[in-house]
Formats: structure tokens, sequence, C-alpha cells
């Protein structure tokens, strides 16, 4: 007789726990990781401001410079996310090399874009140029040093097999999604991949809010933009090398960190070296962009002012490298501005912009002139106006003039608080401020700002408005048309001769053709009045003796504006800006 097999449940087994001689590495690794992702990210981030400013600065149109260099270094972080799995098995000599690559090429990008303006009259290639390169070593960070950590992290520190593994995965997914905002799915087991890719970002994002409120507070403010790139990648590289060098050491080899060493040093000292040449160095970019007749160059808080021209010639003035007044033709432009408008009532008239005293001293000319008001956003130009010899004696001292008051404001923002408090109205308005193209003027040629010129200027009233060159942006000109139309004024066009002496005045400070701009061929006006029909062009009884205006000639500018009249144009408002240039 066969008995049944009682089957007996197994035991269990225990297993003895592991004991661990020390402390995981990850423990004393993840802090200073953290830290440097925030100097890294911070630096990264001034790197793209530099970019977006300079390139508004010298090329023009903000708001397409910043879509261009933003747009282009987001894709190139993708490319520099994948360009990373290869550097995955030597993610420690990877890691310094490119933070390496980035300080230099970061903290050089701002004089290498302003000298190829200066000397080669073109920066647009090389904005694309630098935004790729940054974009690509910024987008390699993340990955690596999530490799980085995920390997220190392991049970037996960098280099176990399980960890090793783990951390290229992790790896490729923090590549994928570096700098996006968007983290890959985790699978099981990966908990502690999930928190190190959170801190990342944390300190990522972080850093990148400090970088980006320290460029406009600290660093341009300071520094300007030249030696502020420098410092930058002075701190890049020190914080990505002292990382490398000290916290990972034990993932180096000894040539790896010899080549890290020596790189390092030579980046220091190459940005050592451009922060002491950067003085020389601007003045001889300066001299390259305006000529040997620099003579006074400062920089205000809001824009670059040069003057120039010898002590017995008159003297040009100069705006973020834009000329405003060209000192042998000035008067043609101010002329055709001012006098049209006078010809009625012009006891109180309101200048808005004209911060160089020019259209202020045409509006003195006539002895009714009771009252001048001057809205001008940067004190510095007018205190240099006032100040100067040569800008004094071309405005002929027209701040001097008691009749005058300048108030230091934004014209959009002071107008909507001066509408209710006008106790007189304006008998005449002129708008006198840089092309419509210039991005900060935009909003200053806008339907919602001639609404607010319209409750300030009485019922007789005249607006004057320069509105560019009829010739060379009749596109620009007839939207300006268009805009004062829209807003409830009659319109009549007219324009004034004259080139400005080789030197951009428009929004594009670069030349296509590859050589510092020639200036508007014309300057394009309007003359508007609230309502009714088109007012006429002429010259009012009292005028003073003009040099370049007639009878005879604003009726030859009236048809050679009108000539150029197309299609009919839509406005442009706050919302909807439709000055391109």
């Amino acid at each position: 007789m066969i008995e049944p097999t009682v089957t007996m449940p197994p035991k269990r087994v225990r297993r003895a726990p592991v004991r661990r001689s020390e402390p995981p590495r990850g423990t004393t690794v993840r802090f200073p990781v953290l830290a440097v992702v925030f100097v890294c990210a911070a630096c990264g981030l001034v790197y793209e401001l530099e970019l977006v400013a300079l390139a508004s600065y010298l090329i023009g149109d903000s708001v397409t410079q910043a879509s261009v260099v933003l747009s282009v270094m987001v894709f190139a972080m993708g490319v520099g996310s994948l360009l990373a799995k290869r550097l995955r098995c030597r993610a420690a000599v990877g890691f310094g090399l490119v933070e390496a690559g980035l300080a230099l090429i970061g903290g050089c990008s701002a004089m290498v874009l302003y000298a190829a303006f200066a000397w080669l009259g073109e920066s647009r290639y090389v904005v694309v140029a630098f935004s790729l390169a940054i974009g690509v070593l910024i987008g390699a960070e993340i990955p690596l040093l999530m490799a980085l950590i995920q390997r220190a992290t392991g049970p037996a520190g960098a280099g176990s097999g399980s960890a090793s593994r783990s951390a290229s995965r992790s790896a490729s997914r923090a590549g994928g999604s570096a700098r996006s905002g968007r983290q890959a799915p985790l699978g099981e087991g990966d908990d502690d991949a999930a928190g190190t890719v959170a801190d990342l970002f944390a300190a990522d994002y972080v850093g990148a809010l400090v970088g980006g409120l320290a460029f406009p507070f600290l660093l341009l403010p300071w520094l300007g933009q030249l030696t502020g790139a420098l410092v930058t990648g002075a701190v890049n590289v020190v914080a990505g090398g002292g990382l490398v060098l000290w916290v990972f050491r034990r993932d180096l080899t000894a040539r790896s960190r010899a080549l890290l060493v020596a790189a390092n040093v030579s980046v220091l000292a190459v940005l050592a070296t451009a922060t002491m040449l950067v003085d020389d160095f601007e003045a001889a970019a300066r001299r390259a962009v305006y000529g040997e007749r620099v003579r006074v160059a400062v920089q205000t808080e809001l824009q670059e002012v040069v003057v120039t021209g010898g002590p017995e010639g008159p003297p040009d003035l100069f705006l973020d490298g834009r000329l405003r007044v060209a000192g042998q033709d000035e008067y043609r432009y101010h002329e055709a501005l001012v006098h049209p408008a006078m010809n009625g009532p012009h006891a109180r008239v309101l200048i808005v912009g004209g911060g160089d005293g020019m259209a202020a001293r045409e509006v003195l000319r006539y002895p009714g002139a009771r009252a001048v008001t001057v809205v001008e956003l940067d004190p510095g130009v007018v205190r240099l106006a006032r100040t100067d010899p040569a800008l004094a004696t071309l405005n002929a001292q027209a701040f001097r003039d008691p009749r005058v008051r300048v108030v230091h404001a934004d014209a959009f923002h002071w107008l909507r608080g001066a509408t209710s408090q006008v106790q007189e109205r304006y008998d005449v308005v002129i708008s006198d401020l840089p092309d419509p193209g210039i991005t900060p003027s935009t909003k200053l040629y806008s339907q919602e700002f001639y609404g607010l010129v319209a409750r300030v200027l009485a019922p007789s009233g005249r607006f004057a408005v320069h509105a560019g060159s009829v010739a060379d942006r009749p596109r620009t000109y007839w939207t300006v048309d268009a805009t004062l139309r829209a807003a409830g004024f009659a319109t009549r066009p007219y324009s004034a001769s004259g080139r400005t002496p080789g030197f951009a005045a428009g929004p594009d400070r670069a030349d296509r053709s590859g050589g510092a701009g020639q200036g508007p061929a014309d300057w394009g006006f309007l003359l508007a009045v609230p309502g009714g029909r088109p007012p006429a062009l002429g010259l009012a009884a009292d005028a003073p003796r003009l040099r370049s205006l007639g009878e005879g000639t604003l009726e030859a500018a009236a048809r050679r504006a009108e000539r150029g009249r197309g299609d009919e144009l839509p406005p442009s408002t706050l919302v909807h800006p439709r000055y391109g240039g």
C-alpha cells in the first residue's frame, strides 16, 4: 500500500540584511549637482537674453530677433539632448567639456556679434550660428548630469552594472525632455529617477528665473552687454569645471583630468584677457561704426547716445546706433515737420519726443507760441541736448527758453493721464519720434495713441506726424496714414527730400547688401486734423524765413507723396501692430 505523499509548505528563508559600511554616494553628490544646475541654468538664460538684446540693438525689430533667437535655441536644445547620448559612457569628461565650450562661446558671443556688425556690416547669420551652438550645449547639460547623478546613487557607487544601465535609461529619457517641461513616463522601479529628474528640473527652472532677473537689473546696468557676457562665462566655467574635477574626480582618468584642467584654464584665460581689453575693443568698434569723429558716447538707462562731428562742423546725433539728427541737413526734416502744422492757431504746442530740441527750436521761432510742452522718455537725451555745446548751438538753446516745459515720461501713459487734467487743449501736436518700424515706437503709432491725441487737441488744432520714408518703406508710411484716419483724423501726406549722410535711420540697422545703410531718400510726414476734410498745406502768415520750405515746395511735396499711394491698408493697433519695416 502506497501512502499519499504529504507536501509540506516550504520554509521561509530569511536573508540577512545587507550592511552598508558607508552612506550612498548620492547623498553627498546630489546637493553640489543641483547647485551647479542652478548656476548653469542662470548662465544659459543670460546668454539667450544677451543675444536677443544685442541682436535687437544691432539689427532692429526686437520681436523678430527674439523669435529667431529663442526658436532656434530651443530647437538646438533638442539636438543637444540627442547628441548627449553618445557621451553617456563618459559623462563626467563630457559634461566638463560641454561647460567649458558653453562658457567660451556664450561669454564671447556679444563681442563677436558686435565685431561682425562693426567691421563686416552684417550680423544676422552670426546671431543664428551662436543661437545654434549655445542651444546644443545647453541641451546636452541635463542628460549628462542625469547620467552622473544616477550613477552616483547606485549601491556600489559609480560603475556598478545595474546602476549604469539605470543611469543610461534615465539619461535617455531626460535627454528627450530636457528644458521642455515634459518628463517621459517612468516605469516600475524608477522612483529614484523620478525624484532626481524633479530635483534637476526644479534647480534648472529656478536658476533660469534668477538669470532672467539678473540680466536686466544687475549685469546690463552695472557691467554692460560685453563685460556682462564675459563675466557670465567665467562663472559658468568655474561652476562646471569645479563640479567635475572635484565631485566626480573618481570617474576621470588621469588623461581626462589633465584635458579638463587645460580646457578650463584656457577658457578662463581667454575670458580674462577679453575682459581687460573690452574697453579698447568697444572704442575701436565704435569708431568702425560711427567713424573717427566720435565726440560723446554715453549709455543712458534706456539707450546708447552718440554725438559725432568735428569742433567746427555740425554734430550728428545717434540713438541706439540709428541716426536721429544729421547736422548738415536736419533743418529740412524739422522745418517740414513743424511749420505746416503751425499754419493756424499755435499758442499751445505739444511735442511728443523731440528730446534733441530741434523741433522746439522751430516752434519757438513763432512769437505767438506761448507754451511748449516736450514729452521725452529719456532724460539723458535732453540733458545732452542742453549741455553739449555743439547740440545746444544747433537747437538754439531751446531748452533754456522759459516757454518750454520738459516732461520725462512715456508719452502714451502721460497722455492717458493728461486727457482729464489739461485745462486748455493744444493748438498743435507734433510727433517727432523714431520710425514706426522700430519696436519701442510702435505703440506711439497705434490707433489708440492717436485717439488719446485727439482728446487733447483743440477742435481747430493740427497734428503733424513723422511717418518714415515714403520711398523706402511705403507700406509702413501708408499704414500710419490708415491708422490716423481710423482714429478720426483727416490727413494730408507730404514728404521732404534730403539724403542723410551714410547711416541708417530706420528700423533695420544692418544693410542687406552688406554695408551700413545709406539712410532714407526722403522723410515722410502726415498733417492731420480732427474729422472733416483733409487740411491744406501752407505756411502761417507769421512764419519765419525758412531755408527749405515754401508754398510751391509744399505743393510738390504733397504730389510726390500721393504718387506712392497704393491699396487701402488696415490700421495698426496695440493688439495687432502692423509695422514691419
